[in-house]
């Protein structure tokens, strides 16, 4: 039980890192309109996936387990875009309700997204 109990802080800390202070200017061109926000969405979502790579790689053997980034990096990736989407739960700002409530859930499937892979490292370790 202590092993998941680092793994969720271990991995809070990610998220934090990875989506606030080291979120850069250049990231938040997510937000963009047309395809001009793929690239820096993907930047941003490399982060994370490298990061989770990082926690994964300390437990588990790259060459079985490399899948795990690899996911966190796609619904990461197409989480945030419907959170940043102008056209889909972007189109709030922060004075409408909505907004809390897509902030909130984009959350929060970051945080499942997360609580999956310990699982599959507590499961296979």
């Amino acid at each position: 039980m202590s092993e998941i109990f680092i793994l969720l802080i271990i991995f809070q800390i990610k998220h934090f890192l990875a989506d606030f202070p080291m979120q850069g200017k250049y990231m938040l061109g997510k937000f963009k309109l047309g395809f001009d926000w793929i690239a820096p969405l993907g930047a941003h979502c490399l982060v994370h996936a490298l990061f989770t790579a990082l926690i994964v790689f300390w437990y588990l053997p790259p060459k079985d387990y490399w899948y795990l980034p690899v996911i966190d990096f796609v619904i990461h990736f197409i989480q945030d875009r419907i959170k940043a989407s102008p056209n889909i739960l972007g189109r709030w700002k922060p004075d409408n309700k909505y907004f809390w409530w897509a902030l909130g859930q984009d959350q929060m499937v970051h945080h499942l997204t997360h609580y999956w892979i310990i699982s599959e490292i507590i499961s296979n370790v």
